[in-house]
């Protein structure tokens, strides 16, 4: 459906929504809450203050305190995320969400100098407290590692107070590509085709006709082109954001800055891109150049890479479908994690239809001590079963952490933070295989991995990792950009990867205004790190059984008690070298080689 037949929110089935009633039971609950949050701040701020914190018994209750309000802080903040992606185009939902941004950033503003005053501990304050609050011992970790970079606290005070408007780049960018952009339908061989950017993402651009994927791909970029400058702009503004923020804090460039919340060096990072770019490239080139093969295809755009080596083979899955294959893919982790996820479907933590004004892509929230919410639109497709297992694997992860540390110490390092959902996605394609009689049915499964969790991930946001590192080098030099010069960067990062396998067709250069991980740091190439980690596991899995089983969920339960390099050993896996990641690419090159036999 185009975004004009889409339905209103309130016309959507019910049962099909997720129930943000188990966060709060109404706006005004949560309105209530904020009120109560603030004389709790209040009342804490004044006796932080008043008491010094000059003893260590004063500073243990201090922190088990600002632990609860933030995750009360949590709850609240997800909320307001939650109701407003429902529809971006309900000015109710978007008042609500801007109010509670407001009192967001004047909560942080206030509870910044609790926060400065904690990273100017001494060593043996910091020691002393890690004996006294074992559950906090990541937190207290961390704070050695912000003490570095921490501003003086009337600065950071006025940072927390500004929040709103920091994050005005990306919340531009969401209005613009969920409420403004307006997709007209298209014409195929007399048939009328309706189209949204949630219609394009996850249907159009699998579509097995050439002609209506082709074509939905020509009106897409059409649409997206219109907006071009205008999204640059909202880029171009928070990247400079980004760098001021960097300089503030001592970084010369503003890579080591993003960087250095993940607690990773720049080494990994380039790594990551370097290696995939140069080594895996070809083998994605194998892979498409077979495609091309299998669909007899005169050429293959950049609008046909997705589609499937056989388009009339495969499942067409409805939502009560996917429990099965759900229950099927994680049995393999024991009954307590199978039974904990398939809770997703009774209490409703997913959010299927599609309608008006839907924040578009898929996400997982997890408010602290509540249920999980996934944001996705389902269309019965096969690719959509993969989105849902991979969003159910950030729950799995949320919800084992929080069992075991307080707010404080429960998320991990973002460098690691998609390899649960990963995984997910690996032990559903392990399901697949398992179940096929046939080599069309195997090859089946492993084109599925290829397409939806290894060039989704290892491919996709790769690439926009390195184009992202283009950007932010021009950046870091002094110099700035426009939709013009986006579009000549994104079209060298593909050439670059894809070769002579993929014609890059106008609306290629776009790619960049389709993702909103630009907004968010150095996500991006963080899905290609945690894959990398997330198919060690999976082939030690394979091979050791139990104990991989067992390591694994210990690695999810880890949360932010340790480094991404001291937590991937947990599960068995040396990321201090580039050896694992030399040998996923051997696995995916072997996949490749598999089809290619298959075929």
């Amino acid at each position: 459906m185009s975004q004009n037949q889409l339905p209103p929110r309130q016309q959507v089935d019910k049962a099909q929504t997720w129930d943000l009633t188990a966060l709060f039971a109404s706006p005004q609950a949560c309105q209530q809450a904020q009120i109560e949050v603030s004389h709790s701040i209040d009342s804490f701020v004044t006796a932080a203050t008043n008491d010094k914190l000059s003893r260590i018994s004063q500073l243990k209750q201090a922190i088990l305190k600002y632990d609860a309000i933030l995750a009360q802080i949590d709850n609240i903040a997800n909320y307001a995320e939650l109701q407003q992606a429902e529809d971006l185009t309900d000015t109710k939902r978007n008042a609500f969400s801007h109010k509670t941004a407001t009192n967001l950033a004047h909560w942080q503003s206030q509870l910044t100098a609790f926060e400065t005053y904690l990273t100017q501990l001494s060593a043996d304050q910091l020691t002393q407290l890690k004996d006294q609050l074992p559950n906090y011992h990541g937190f207290l970790t961390q704070l050695a590692r912000q003490k570095k970079i921490q501003l003086n606290p009337a600065t950071e005070a006025a940072l927390a107070t500004l929040q709103p408007a920091l994050d005005g780049p990306s919340n531009i960018y969401s209005q613009a590509r969920s409420a403004d952009m307006a997709f007209p339908d298209f014409e195929v061989a007399g048939k009328t085709y309706p189209l949204s950017f949630t219609l394009y993402e996850d249907h159009y651009a699998y579509h097995p006709d050439t002609q209506v994927r082709r074509q939905a791909f020509k009106a897409f970029s059409k649409t997206l082109a219109q907006y071009q400058n205008t999204v640059a702009q909202a880029y171009l503004t928070q990247v400079t954001k980004e760098k001021q923020l960097a300089t503030l804090r001592g970084f010369d460039s503003v890579m080591d800055y993003l960087l250095y919340d993940q607690n990773v060096d720049r080494q990994l990072f380039d790594r990551q891109i370097d290696l995939i770019m140069t080594e895996f490239g070809p083998v994605m080139q194998k892979y498409l150049k077979q495609l091309q093969k299998t669909r007899q295809l005169d050429t293959l755009t950049f609008a046909d890479r997705l589609i499937d080596f056989e388009p009339d083979f495969g499942p067409t899955i409805s939502i009560d479908a996917s429990k099965q294959y759900i229950a099927d893919a994680l049995k393999i982790l024991g009954p307590d994690y199978q039974k904990m996820i398939l809770k997703a479907y009774p209490d409703r933590w997913v959010d299927y239809p599609q309608n008006i004004g839907k924040e578009t892509g898929g996400f997982c929230a997890q408010p602290y001590g509540k249920q999980p919410y996934i944001l996705l639109s389902w269309h019965n497709q096969l690719s959509d079963l993969y989105t849902l297992i991979h969003e159910l694997g950030h729950a799995g992860q949320g919800l084992l952490a929080q069992q075991n540390h307080p707010y404080l110490d429960f998320e991990p390092s973002t460098y690691i933070i998609e390899a649960p959902s990963t995984f997910n996605e690996l032990l559903l394609t392990h399901s697949l295989l398992t179940k096929a009689k046939t080599g069309q049915e195997k090859r089946f499964a492993l084109t599925k991995m290829l397409a939806n969790t290894y060039f989704h991930n290892f491919v996709t946001h790769l690439l926009e990792a390195a184009y992202q590192r283009e950007v932010y080098t021009l950046i870091d030099n002094g110099e700035t950009f426009d939709a013009k010069t986006l579009n000549t960067i994104t079209l060298k990062v593909f050439k670059q990867f894809f070769g002579d396998a993929l014609t890059l067709t106008p609306g290629t250069e776009l790619t960049w205004m389709r993702q909103i991980h630009y907004y968010l740091g150095l996500y991006s190439y963080t899905y290609s790190a945690s894959l990398t980690v997330s198919t060690q596991a999976y082939l030690r899995l394979i091979e050791t059984g139990q104990n991989a089983v067992d390591d694994w969920l210990t690695f999810l339960k880890l949360g932010n008690t340790q480094s991404p390099i001291a937590a991937a050993a947990t599960a068995g896996i040396d990321i201090t070298t580039d050896q694992p990641l030399k040998n996923t690419i051997a696995f995916l090159n072997q996949t490749v080689d598999e089809i290619i036999k298959l075929s």
